[in-house]
């Protein structure tokens, strides 16, 4: 089975990019949690088994105007 293409991947500050390995009713749990606190992308499952999202932790980049 051939893989399927994946979109480029972007990396920002305060971004995680998260992978879950598990059955739907545990992602399904992880992702309610998550989203109690963060702001998260929608769960994308994969035919390997696992489920991928991006966490968005707020910008973690160092304030110029804040030495």
């Amino acid at each position: 089975m051939a893989r399927r293409e994946r979109r480029p991947r972007q990396h920002l500050a305060g971004i995680a990019d998260i992978r879950i390995t598990a059955d739907e009713a545990t992602v399904a749990l992880v992702t309610e949690a998550l989203r109690r606190e963060f702001v998260i992308t929608d769960p994308e499952p994969y035919d390997s088994g696992h489920t991928y999202l991006r966490l968005d932790a707020g910008n973690t980049a160092p304030d110029p105007d804040h030495g």
